[in-house]
């Protein structure tokens, strides 16, 4: 059998709200058995030492802590809903969501896919409490009831679209399971399969069984192979396994708890009768699964047996395994059953000991079991090749293989063979040779509100707390796995220590969480903004250079382009490195210096996921932005700046540039008498920039300062974009026509036209122009934003564009973009290029992780699991009763610290706020009828709910909630005869929406006037 790797793991058990702590549990050899909570049953009431018909000869089991505690609002599932649903199909969806995690994969990433669902479970005693409590009976009762759902659960929240099926095989359920998502994997049915297995036990009903059958222990307790052995104990549980062909998990570079190497399942047939156990049909199924798996029974060093503890049932299955193990004289096979330390979970006792088994083989021990010390001598363990743990058995690191034994009450049997995973698997995929890296890590998590992502700042600042992890395989595992949610936090840490902080920082203060969190909208639009000649400085992004071998990478590929048409290096110059620090504000230097940094801080991003959806370049740095909209190529654009600043350093001294306070429509008939004057640089309304020969230039100014206007002289070699620069046209046409160039593929946002490049070519002509027009950026600026830039990424030395922008203002309220600055002083480095990926990040963009981290940083770390919310709290409306029927109590449905309506002192940013804070509330007999008819479908409190919250997305809503809320509508109003549900679909996507068209359609509340204006 092709091998299939076990890649994700979650899962609760009797003292054990966790994998870690289940495992730790196990270690310690610990105890989950505890007295039947109140909120089961009275176990008083059910109680007979003798075993009474009727009653049950024990008060004990083994029970999962808070098993009403339910987080539907990260489901999406209305209170109404929740409270309604079998509390298994609870547990399983929180289960599967924490497995997915744990499996390195965002769950939202498989939406879609082929995955498959299979769950083993074999009790339905929440359908006994409430379906047949008749006059109850709800469409939500409906679907929260039943096998199927418990799977179809899963799917339908996380969209799978393999295979989804609920499996009943009584105590063997979730190994069938196993076995059958193992099958859908090898017959490519699915890609992807969860496994798993729940059980709840809400009724006496089993328990008095087991006594009544003579199979229960007085003490709750089942004590596998012991002479101790006295019968079963109840347990409960849910675990689920994520699986995936062995190939395909190396190859992607998972890490594998351990693989799957064969599986069988039989049937006891025509026994002794229908509960009693059939050695010959185990011994079979042990040998199919052997022969599957490719192993002898030789070769397995443990069994996770089934082990429950009974008299006949320890007995057959002694000799069924002796029968293949009886001949490993000195070396026998160790045995071992978790049931020990949790009771029998019925449906989850095969994912319980698949668990076990597979944390063990990862961590190399397999712990001791529970009651071994005494063994039953009765079952000659060690004439049959067998002996019991009674301390930690310690493992090699690879080749280990493994037995795991789940045999249903029915006569369904179940064996799987285990193995220790291969060395290859966790490491990252073959190396690309590319670069990466910034010298720090981004660290994302994303929730569906606030209160959820304070919850799991802590908790991921905890586990990073615990644990000694490279703070940049936390922040690619976090890149990977912790997406999806509405709101995304993003963080930059140049070490562990670092990032536990800034995440405890950031739960615990408001005004910093808004700052480092957003709920974008839709995809943003992302324009870079080249900036122009004088921002320039000795050694600018020698950090950045340093930090990153990704930007380090691209400006050597620009010095390299550079070298033929410069004769000297442009990178040894930027970095310091020359002897003439001041060469930088040269103008032969200045202009293929600026332009290698920005085509280096360009390609940069872009490498790193950042694309732009526009181009904006400030004078000489539009050559860099013609470069990346492929409208000139590297070494055309390099030749073309080292011969432009090589041409204008030629030109004589005498020239100068003086900014001035005014419009240009003032300034141009100021200089019309001038002719050595001109218009170089549009800024902004009131900031344009003069520029020719300094004579002239000092008569404007001073008829400018007599009259008030202020100005500035700018500390330049020569007069840029003047009637000055004249003498060197002729020169640099004749070489760009060598050169030429295209159409931009990204949309350039042109300071020559101050419009967007429509179809028009950056070609010779363009360039030429380029150098005595004058640089029209408001003009380009203005129509970039009109044309609904979200996120403008300076992509220079140091921020000059980004002010300019602010000071052009015309942004709608609300609607002004995001500036980013990669570079945001001369001494950035790495981890201010973190800061702005991180901003990007938060605003929309989904950049390539893997270019962010060195290669031995992209190897997958085990975060927190999410953290769900245990505020909300949901339970059977009615509890058993020694009566003739279940008795009615007010049903438990506590929701408290809800993440939508109510005050929840939330930061209070337009970024960052509770999911749909409330902007208001219904006014109005038509609005309040509508509110209550929403709530009363729902199960919401009239205080959960405002006029802005969205039925579907926030309010869990579906088409049989919609036939409902239609007919509780007609209840309350008037004037609806005439609609359907068809007509109200269209107009569900807000309350709000809602009562727009119930006042629409003269809807009215009968004995109340509405007041129109």
């Amino acid at each position: 059998m092709e091998p299939i790797a076990i890649v994700g793991i979650d899962c609760r058990f009797p003292g054990a709200p966790d994998t870690r702590a289940y495992w730790d549990l196990l270690l310690r050899s610990g105890d989950g058995v505890g007295e039947v909570p109140r909120l089961r049953w009275e176990a008083k009431e059910f109680h007979s030492a003798a075993g009474s018909p009727g009653h049950t000869n024990t008060t004990e089991g083994g029970f999962v802590s808070d098993p009403d505690a339910f987080d539907n609002e990260f489901f999406t599932i209305s209170p109404r809903e929740a409270a309604a649903m079998d509390p298994q199909q609870r547990l399983l969806l929180q289960c599967a969501w924490r497995a997915v995690e744990d499996a390195g994969i965002a769950p939202h990433r498989l939406a879609g896919s082929a995955t498959g669902v299979f769950v083993g479970i074999m009790g339905n005693e929440w359908a006994q409490l409430h379906l047949t409590d008749y006059d109850n009976v709800t469409a939500q009762i409906g679907s929260g009831n039943g096998y199927c759902m418990t799977a179809n659960r899963v799917s339908y929240h996380l969209d799978l679209k393999g295979p989804s099926l609920a499996v009943d095989t009584a105590c063997s359920s979730s190994l069938v399971a196993v076995h059958l998502a193992v099958n859908s994997l090898l017959s490519e049915e699915s890609d992807v399969a969860l496994a798993g297995g729940v059980n709840v036990a809400l009724t006496p009903a089993l328990s008095i069984f087991y006594t009544q059958a003579g199979l229960s222990a007085p003490d709750g307790r089942c004590k596998p192979f012991s002479a101790d052995a006295d019968g079963i104990g109840r347990g409960e549980g849910v675990g689920v396994v994520v699986l995936r062909r062995l190939k395909d998990a190396v190859a992607d570079g998972q890490r594998v708890y351990a693989v799957i190497r064969g599986t069988a399942v039989n049937q006891d047939g025509r026994s002794n009768g229908i509960t009693a156990p059939n050695r010959w049909a185990q011994q079979d199924v042990l040998a199919a699964a052997y022969r599957r798996a490719g192993v002898e029974a030789s070769d397995v060093t443990f069994t996770e047996g089934h082990g429950t503890g009974t008299a006949l049932g320890d007995m057959m299955e002694i000799k069924a395994l002796g029968h293949h193990h009886a001949g490993r004289e000195g070396k026998p096979m160790a045995l071992g059953s978790v049931k020990g330390n949790l009771g029998h979970t019925e449906g989850a006792a095969g994912i319980a000991g698949l668990i076990k088994v597979a944390l063990a083989l990862h961590h190399r021990v397999v712990p001791a079991s529970r009651f071994a010390a005494k063994e039953n001598p009765g079952l000659k363990l060690r004439e049959r090749g067998l002996r019991l743990l009674k301390a930690p058995l310690r493992l090699p690191a690879t080749g280990v293989v493994a037995g795991l034994s789940s045999f249903g009450m029915g006569g369904t049997n179940a064996h799987a063979v285990l193995e220790s995973a291969p060395a290859a698997a966790g490491r990252p995929p073959q190396p690309s040779g590319a670069p990466g890296g910034l010298a720090a890590a981004v660290f994302t998590l994303t929730a569906p509100g606030v209160n959820s992502l304070r919850r799991n700042l802590l908790a991921q600042a905890d586990a990073a707390a615990a644990r000694r992890v490279p703070v940049g395989a936390l922040g690619w595992t976090s890149n990977h796995v912790k997406g999806g949610h509405r709101y995304r936090f993003a963080v930059s840490a140049v070490d562990t220590p670092q990032l536990v902080t800034r995440l405890r920082e950031a739960a615990a203060d408001d005004d910093l969480l808004a700052r480092l969190t957003a709920a974008p909208a839709g995809r943003p639009r992302t324009a870079f903004l080249y900036t122009g000649q004088g921002s320039q400085y000795p050694a600018m992004t020698a950090g950045l250079y340093r930090d990153s071998a990704l930007y380090r990478s691209f400006l050597d590929e620009a010095d390299a382009a550079l070298l033929p048409h410069t004769g000297s290096s442009v990178r040894d110059l930027i970095l310091g490195r020359s002897d003439d620090i001041d060469a930088v504000h040269r103008t032969r230097w200045t202009q293929p210096a600026l332009f290698a940094v920005e085509y280096a801080m360009g390609r940069t991003l872009d490498a790193l996921g950042v694309r732009p959806d526009m181009l904006l370049g400030h004078s000489v740095g539009e050559y860099a932005a013609a470069v990346l909209a492929r409208a000139l190529p590297l070494d055309g654009a390099a030749r073309l700046i080292a011969a432009r600043g090589a041409l204008m350093q030629e030109l004589p001294d005498g020239g100068g540039m003086l900014s001035v306070r005014a419009a240009r429509e003032s300034l141009e008939e100021r200089i019309a008498a001038e002719p050595l004057v001109g218009i170089a640089a549009v800024n902004g309304p009131q900031a344009t920039v003069l520029s020719g020969d300094l004579a002239a230039l000092e008569r404007v100014e001073a008829e400018l300062t007599a009259d008030g206007v202020r100005t500035r002289r700018l500390q330049v070699s020569h007069a840029f974009h003047s009637p000055l620069m004249e003498p060197v046209v002729e020169r640099f046409a004749a070489l760009a026509d060598e050169v030429g160039g295209g159409v931009p593929e990204t949309p350039v946002y042109s300071t020559v036209r101050g419009r967007v490049l429509d179809g028009e070519a950056m070609d010779a002509a363009y360039w030429t122009e380029h150098i005595g027009a004058p640089v029209l950026f408001a003009d380009a600026a203005a129509a970039l934003l009109a044309d609904g830039a979200s996120h403008l990424v300076e992509t220079g030395p140091r921020p000059v564009l980004s002010r300019m922008v602010r000071a052009l203002g015309g942004a709608r309220p609300g609607s002004e973009p995001t500036h980013v600055t990669p570079v945001p002083a001369e001494d950035s480095g790495g981890q201010d290029l973190a800061d702005a990926l991180a901003a990007l990040y938060r605003g929309g963009v989904d950049p390539d992780w893997d270019a962010v981290y060195e290669e031995r940083d992209r190897v997958p770390q085990q975060l927190a699991s999410y953290a769900f919310s245990d505020q909300h709290r949901y339970w059977a409306a009615r509890v058993p009763s020694r009566g003739a029927a279940p008795r009615s109590v007010a049903p438990v449905l506590e929701v408290t610290e809800p993440e939508r309506g109510r005050a929840t002192q939330e930061p209070q940013s337009g970024a960052v706020a509770v999911l749909n804070v409330s902007r208001g509330k219904a006014d109005g007999p038509v609005a309040l009828a509508a509110m209550e008819a929403v709530g009363q479908v729902g199960g919401y409190s009239s205080d959960e709910l405002t006029p802005e919250l969205r039925l579907y997305e926030d309010l869990g809503f579906d088409s049989v909630m919609v036939m409902e809320l239609k007919t509780r509508l007609d209840e309350r109003l008037t004037g609806l005869d005439s609609v359907s549900v068809q007509d109200l679909l269209p107009r569900l996507a807000t309350i709000g929406d809602l009562v727009s068209f119930l006042h629409e359609i003269d809807a009215a509340a009968p004995g109340h006037e509405e007041r129109t204006a």
